[in-house]
């Protein structure tokens, strides 16, 4: 999955904008204004920052060790730096941005849930 790849499918989620809050080239990508990814566009192989819950990403370290590294300047427990540019499946790339945004979304109280549509009244 290269970067316009990955931005669209991003933007194709709800609620999903993106941000340069930081600098031109680093990228992010908020949920009703959390944010649940980033990139730097400028570093080379392409990877992305993802938030991912503790157990998984320990597993997920050590069966893609070196594609799947602690979050690059995040909190290492809850984030993921992910090697887009490798020979991971896409169907995991897919699942690893889905999981991500999931968690964002559990974050939110239940009445903004409902109000944007997560949950059901």
């Amino acid at each position: 999955m290269n970067v316009e790849e990955f931005r669209n499918y991003c933007l194709s989620k709800p609620y999903v904008t993106e941000h340069f809050p930081f600098d031109e080239v680093t990228l992010v990508f908020k949920v009703a204004d959390k944010s649940f990814a980033f990139t730097g566009l400028e570093r080379m192989p392409f990877q992305v920052n993802l938030k991912c819950d503790p157990e998984r990403s320990i597993e997920l370290r050590e069966e893609y060790d070196g594609l799947i590294i602690p979050g690059w300047h995040m909190n290492k427990v809850h984030w993921n730096t992910v090697c887009f540019e490798s020979n991971l499946p896409i169907k995991l790339l897919i699942e690893l941005i889905d999981h991500s945004y999931d968690l964002i979304v559990k974050s939110f109280t239940k009445k903004k849930q409902t109000e944007l549509g997560f949950l059901k009244d």
